[in-house]
């Protein structure tokens, strides 16, 4: 391993920037701007890991194999299955953005995507609770169908129909491991645990399944941060620092944190949403707590400054 080994995850405005830019070649094109801010990183002498959302994809694939099975009769994809998909198709995009940009540098580096598993456990608690809404909305007649035919787990979504649910349990294991570290050793960016990993359980004889859950890209970036020994987790999220008391008149810019702080903040339940910041935080904690040496949370195109310490949040143990 290089002495700057860094993960970094990026969010989904890496991908969709709002709304009406939402196709393949919308994406494509805001791909591009973060690869320009990740070969920054690179040019600074970082050698990278890259894992990305994928939550919005997925469910595009999910809309258009539910529309094929209702206008042609196509067989419908399996949840695990459009996670393939999508780390496949985002991960092409991506690879092939940072070898335009190596290209234009003139940088003898190479990029490359591994479809990864991640293991996850079926006495997870998130199995038994359910949460994650996912797929079209359907009317209820059509959802308790699913739910008797498919063993779907559906619920009614704020009455604008009902949707389906799945789990979102903690990873354990990145199954490819070892793949991403040969890599990494001989100097490659790896894009890797796409959309949090491919979730897969591993049954009594051994052999590993997959299963329909969603595993969060924060803490699957985490555990690989944890596991390749990274000197740095950078989350790049919407926002150029993390704030505290946020939209409140006592809102408060971090540019550091402790540990210890992050763990205090983030027990009193009101500084960070569970659904967007609550999860970065927690992953960079896991990865603290588990040997890492800090993590940073700041916006793709602030990533260069943060670096210099100029702005982003810092968290060290």
């Amino acid at each position: 391993m290089t002495s700057k080994l860094a993960v970094v995850a990026i969010g989904g405005n890496a991908l969709i920037k709002d709304e009406k830019h939402v196709s393949v070649e919308d994406q494509q094109v805001a791909l591009r701007e973060t690869a320009v801010h990740i070969v920054d990183m690179i040019e600074a002498g970082w050698n990278l890991a890259i894992g990305h959302g994928n939550g919005p994809q997925v469910g595009f694939i999910l809309r258009r194999s539910e529309i094929a099975a209702k206008l042609e009769g196509m067989h419908e994809v399996p949840l695990d299955v459009c996670g393939a998909d999508s780390q496949g198709a985002i991960g092409y995009a991506l690879q092939q953005a940072l070898r335009n940009e190596f290209f234009k540098r003139k940088i003898n580096k190479k990029a490359c995507t591994i479809v990864t598993q991640v293991r996850v456990e079926q006495s997870d608690p998130a199995f038994q609770k359910p949460s994650k809404p996912i797929g079209s909305f359907m009317d209820e007649t059509e959802a308790k169908r699913r739910e008797k035919e498919m063993g779907w787990s559906v619920v009614e979504d704020a009455g604008r129909g009902w949707r389906r649910v799945v789990a979102s349990p903690m990873p354990k294991e990145i199954v490819e491991f070892e793949s991403v570290k040969l890599l990494l050793d001989a100097g490659h960016v790896v894009v890797t645990v796409g959309g949090g990993g491919i979730p897969v359980v591993e049954r009594s004889d051994g052999e590993l399944v997959g299963t329909a859950a969603v595993i969060d890209k924060d803490f699957a970036s985490s555990l690989l941060a944890q596991t390749i020994k990274a000197d740095l987790l950078l989350i790049a999220t919407a926002v150029e620092k993390v704030a505290i008391n946020f939209g409140k008149p006592e809102q408060k810019w971090l540019d550091k944190m402790t540990l210890a702080e992050a763990k205090a903040f983030l027990s009193e339940g009101i500084h960070f949403a569970k659904g967007s910041m609550a999860p970065k935080i927690q992953a960079a904690i896991l990865y603290l707590e588990n040997g890492g040496k800090q993590a940073l949370i700041t916006n793709p195109e602030s990533i260069g400054r943060a670096l210099k310490g100029e702005t982003g949040t810092w968290i060290v143990p």
